[in-house]
């Protein structure tokens, strides 16, 4: 099979955050879009076919999820990572994001702790400081551009009395998976302060080659507390179909989980969702792995393009995700000027590492989820104004 990822897909008009939210977001609709953590390529034939066939039924009614959709994740998730997962473990979610603050609600009272690890996916911050719960950050120790987990940091924050971790393996946006090594002296911290980890895996299926992603949740042993986020929104392109699962497998979590779910009566979905969801875990492979080379190939380009070209700019390769990290401390501007000087110099739209937290000032999130055209463009654009600083 093959699957053209170069042809051109016309966005804009479609009500599309990435492409009709930049007037909004930038102040501009004149910059290349590479900031929303979405891609621009077509979804999986697999997933489409699977839509058309249930929009040919013409009642949209309250749905059930069909036994199959719980048999898609435990064949993929074996199939893909080799972690065997119970059916009674899975509890269905309205999104990754919803469950960063369920998880929140359900273990950590107001005023507990709960630790995360900045740089880090915004409502990380969010899903602590909305709920009135203490937001303990665990910086990652940045070592030559390459992340690492401060384990005595770490320690120290679970002594403070936290009671949950929120861990983003693999990491948005740095781009680091965790290693077995790592993820295991996690667990043991986890296992000596009595720790629930909230593991957030929504990327664990985009992660480039000579890498192994190894899920935590597989490591565990009887007493852990672990709760594993996964999707296929991320590695298909549906995020705007917006349903997750959970993979609990203590009984009194999953409870937890549900009541909180259930108190915000979040528990329907639409059966469009569920018929995507399904759809892609169980036919989806093939596709995956032409995305995989394809971004592969474009984060090889782009890497490789800046360090020879903007040496202003230092980037490390990423492990995983469609997200470059870019360190652009040596152009000397604050964030401000630094945001400034991409959209309006360079026409190029990418997010601001700051709202990452702690490490993140200086940098730049850029998504190389499109065409390989767009961003030689956009990277040519930025190479020419950085070539005028220096005059």
């Amino acid at each position: 099979m093959t699957f053209d990822f170069d042809l051109p897909i016309d966005r804009e008009n479609t009500s599309s955050v990435k492409f009709d939210g930049r007037q909004q977001y930038f102040g501009t609709a004149d910059v290349s879009p590479l900031w929303v953590a979405d891609m621009d390529f077509a979804v999986p034939e697999c997933v489409t076919r699977a839509l058309h066939e249930r929009i040919s039924h013409p009642v949209f009614g309250y749905t059930l999820y069909p036994e199959s959709i719980y048999q898609s994740i435990i064949e993929w998730f074996q199939r893909r990572h080799q972690w065997t997962i119970e059916r009674e473990w899975i509890l269905f979610a309205p999104g990754v994001v919803p469950s960063l603050f369920a998880a929140v609600q359900a273990f950590a009272k107001e005023s507990e702790g709960v630790i995360v690890q900045s740089p880090v996916y915004f409502p990380f911050f969010s899903a602590v400081t909305t709920n009135n719960r203490k937001l303990l950050d665990n910086p990652l120790i940045e070592v030559d551009g390459c992340y690492q987990i401060d384990f005595d940091h770490l320690e120290m924050c679970a002594k403070q009395g936290a009671r949950l971790l929120m861990l983003c393996t693999p990491h948005n946006p740095v781009g680091r998976v965790w290693n077995e090594a790592e993820l295991q002296r996690v667990l043991d911290i986890a296992r000596r302060y009595d720790l629930t980890i909230l593991s957030d895996d929504i990327h664990c299926d985009l992660v480039y080659s000579g890498v192994q992603h190894t899920m935590l949740g597989r490591l565990a042993q009887p007493g852990d507390k672990i709760i594993t986020t996964i999707a296929p929104n991320k590695t298909f392109n549906i995020p705007g179909l917006g349903l997750s699962a959970l993979i609990i497998p203590d009984a009194e979590q999953r409870k937890a989980m549900r009541l909180v779910f259930e108190s915000l009566h979040v528990g329907n979905t639409n059966p469009l969702s569920m018929t995507a969801f399904e759809a892609a875990y169980r036919e989806g492979d093939a596709w995956l792995d032409a995305l995989m080379r394809y971004l592969e190939s474009t984060r090889n380009f782009a890497v490789n393009f800046i360090r020879e070209n903007i040496p202003e700019i230092s980037i490390n390769a990423p492990e995983a995700t469609y997200l470059l990290w870019l360190d652009c401390r040596k152009l000397n501007m604050d964030d401000r000027q630094l945001r400034d000087f991409f959209i309006h110099q360079c026409k190029v739209g990418m997010n601001s590492g700051y709202v990452f937290g702690a490490g993140g000032s200086g940098y730049m999130r850029m998504n190389i989820g499109t065409r390989q055209s767009v961003i030689s463009e956009a990277l040519a654009r930025i190479k020419g104004e950085i070539d005028l600083l220096r005059q």
